[in-house]
């Protein structure tokens, strides 16, 4: 009984804040942002190169082969 009635003042609450933070950026005048400062690059080329090397270890030891 009591989760219900704390679900419910939860949700009205979370509903309040909501409403009130919605109202405050409707009626709150925008100030122009500072311009950014910006730095323009190079253009980069990036070449890379795969090397695929596969290492498997067998134990002979037990009954069946294990690859680690």
């Amino acid at each position: 009984m009591s989760d219900n009635i704390l679900s419910a003042v939860l949700t009205f609450s979370l509903m309040a804040a909501g409403t009130a933070a919605v109202g405050t950026e409707m009626f709150n005048g925008h100030h122009a942002a500072a311009p950014t400062r910006s730095v323009a690059l190079a253009p980069v080329t990036v070449i890379g190169h795969r090397e695929v090397r596969t290492e498997v270890a067998v134990d002979t030891h037990d009954a069946a082969p294990t690859v680690e």
